[in-house]
């Protein structure tokens, strides 16, 4: 993703050191259940369509934005499927980030499926029993939890706390293990 005008002026500031940022992802399905991936131009690999908010924008608002620029589909986000921090990143030129990322699943509405920006190789929809080989851990994570139909998920706030449910039956014993939140 092109690293937006307000993240290039901190960098001015701050230099490579590590930003906490928003984040969000777009799990985009068409009406056969197919999802819309991209082939990221950074890496080479396949992903669902993410980025990062603006100031002041909503993350629905982000999702949307976020799939019609790189993909040229229109989406609808139905619910949050996953609000999660993510592990510190270092990027070539040396800046540091980490993110919480707030996962959307998405209805798309219409345009085709295209490259639309210089930040993806290739998009395309995909089976969910057909996904492109090498899609990260993460991505397929996102995937399988909007294909569910779900509550919304996250990780437990920390080892006590996981341990404390788990002891009174409140939820899981495994503090990495991830638990659902809502009915």
């Amino acid at each position: 993703m092109p690293t937006p005008r307000f993240i290039r002026d901190l960098r001015r500031s701050i230099g490579h050191e590590l930003l906490f940022l928003p984040g969000v992802s777009a799990v985009v399905f068409d009406g056969d259940g197919r999802v819309l991936l991209g082939r990221r131009a950074d890496n080479g690999r396949w992903s669902v369509i993410a980025g990062i908010p603006e100031p002041g924008e909503q993350p629905a608002e982000t999702a949307v934005r976020e799939v019609l620029e790189e993909t040229a589909v229109h989406c609808e986000p139905e619910h949050v499927v996953l609000v999660e921090t993510l592990d510190p990143v270092r990027y070539p030129n040396g800046d540091r980030c980490q993110f919480v990322d707030v996962t959307l699943r998405c209805r798309a509405t219409g345009g085709e499926a295209r490259v639309n920006d210089d930040e993806s190789l290739e998009v395309g929809w995909f089976a969910l029993d057909a996904l492109p080989p090498g899609l990260p851990g993460h991505a397929l994570r996102r995937i399988s939890l909007a294909a569910g139909g779900g509550p919304a998920w996250f990780r437990p706030h920390d080892e006590d706390a996981a341990a404390l449910a788990a002891a009174t039956g409140e939820g899981p014993a495994d503090p990495s293990a991830d638990a659902p939140v809502g009915a």
